[in-house]
């Protein structure tokens, strides 16, 4: 009987640590694009052309060649993510899975950046980025019904980019940086040991009572570059384009069991799952800025923005593990768009007035590609803030962004890739998103 509790263990051990570790990759939907206190208050729509301060290098690397001298420029948003799965059912075979568990997921996260720039000559300018590009954290209960599918998902990344822009003419900057990206992740779901250990004759076992959460950690650097041009196309009109290159990592994880109640918890204890390793291949995409500026009068600017998202580059995951096994999970993943418009109004000397309308498409096909780690979904955005300038070369931007999404269904099934251990989970989700941003720059 232990043999076949090792044997079926060791198949679902498989297909468990494959889909976790596979969670990194879908992870990254949840593009991160809070560096900027006075481009998230305008939805994004100065991000290539807005070239407002130094950090807006990191969304076109180009926009340090607007700013004379040097400048510092610190900003931190708090961002704040709901969403939670309405009319969840879930089942494997005969076994139907209920529980008064939470469905909600959501979590709260703190994103700081930080960016420098100095001119070095007058055609030269030097500039240093440090930001997350990416990320996301969710946390469900341990019992709640799609634990088989996810309970943690937590993925943190940093990239540092030095930039040079060169002042090709009175108009035209063109630049060039580097990318060191640093990615980390956490990963956690339960498996559904009662089952296992029944089907192996155990008379203690309950399918759906008895299980062990498997919990990984991986982490990377990788290395990419950015490309930017930005154009002062007349007096009052600014053109800017933005580049971001692709950057490969390899995310080498350990996955660590443990169990729920006395029945996993011996399991774990006399060995029948194991902990062990492995690594798996993925790529954060490529994205595309394009903007255009335009001070339509002394008090009023007027700008917009179209961002483009290389998300087809997800289209499998090949995860490796230490016995020389593989797994391959296909995610079918779109590219995808992004639209705002925005406008800056100068009350006076001392208060610029912001505000921002966007919409931005989800990369996900359809809801069998849907999973509660990225429940993700189109969604409309919706911005306002206000800078506040105490001295000539020192200001103080705060800007608020609320997320509008569409309700998605989720209809993930047991015969699909990599299900047939977690089952079958479906339900309609609710999501929602708010946003506090506040920066703060100082040129001399």
């Amino acid at each position: 009987m232990q043999n076949k509790i090792n044997k079926l263990s060791l198949a679902i051990t498989a297909g468990l640590a494959a889909s976790v570790l596979s969670a990194p990759v879908l992870a990254s939907g949840f593009q991160v694009r809070e560096q900027s206190a006075k481009a998230l208050a305008n939805a994004w729509a100065g991000s290539a052309a807005g070239a407002e301060d130094a950090g807006f290098m990191v969304y076109n690397p180009a926009a340090i060649g607007n700013i004379d001298g040097t400048q510092f420029v610190g900003s931190i948003s708090y961002i704040d993510a709901s969403f939670e799965l309405k009319d969840g059912q879930a089942s494997n075979g005969p076994i139907t899975y209920t529980t008064d568990a939470s469905g909600k997921g959501g979590e709260t996260a703190w994103v700081p950046s930080f960016a420098v720039k100095t001119q070095l000559n007058e055609k030269l300018d030097l500039g240093l980025a440090i930001y997350s590009p990416y990320g996301l954290s969710t946390k469900y209960d341990e019992d709640w019904i799609g634990r088989y599918h996810g309970v943690e998902t937590e993925l943190k990344t940093i990239d540092i980019q030095p930039t040079l822009n060169y002042r090709a003419t009175d108009r035209l900057s063109l630049a060039v940086g580097l990318r060191a990206e640093y990615a980390d992740a956490t990963l956690s779901q339960a498996a559904d040991f009662g089952t296992l250990a029944a089907m192996g004759g155990s008379p203690f076992a309950t399918p759906g009572k008895n299980d062990v959460i498997a919990e990984v950690t991986g982490d990377d650097w990788g290395y990419g570059y950015t490309l930017g041009a930005l154009f002062q196309a007349t007096e009052r009109t600014r053109l800017g384009i933005g580049y971001r290159s692709e950057i490969e990592l390899t995310l080498d994880g350990e996955v660590d069991y443990s169990g729920t109640d006395p029945v996993s918890r011996g399991a774990v204890a006399a060995g029948a799952v194991s902990d062990g390793g492995g690594s798996a291949d993925l790529t954060t995409p490529a994205n595309l800025n394009f903007g255009v500026y335009h001070q339509l009068t002394d008090r009023l600017a007027l700008m917009a923005n179209a961002e483009w998202t290389e998300w087809s580059s997800f289209e499998e995951l090949v995860v490796e593990f230490d016995d020389g096994t593989s797994s391959t999970t296909h995610e079918n993943w779109n590219n995808t768009w992004a639209f705002s418009v925005g406008a800056n109004y100068a009350l006076n000397d001392r208060w610029l007035l912001r505000a921002g309308l966007g919409y931005d498409e989800t990369p996900v096909p359809d809801s069998s590609h849907r999973t509660p780690r990225v429940p993700d979904s189109d969604r409309r955005w919706a911005s306002i803030g206000a800078t506040f300038t105490p001295a000539e070369h020192w200001d103080i931007t705060a800007g608020y962004l609320h997320v509008f999404a569409d309700d998605v269904d989720m209809d993930l099934d047991a015969s699909d890739p990599g299900n047939r251990a977690k089952g079958n989970l479906s339900g309609r989700y609710e999501v929602a998103a708010d946003v506090f941003a506040l920066s703060t720059s100082y040129r001399f």
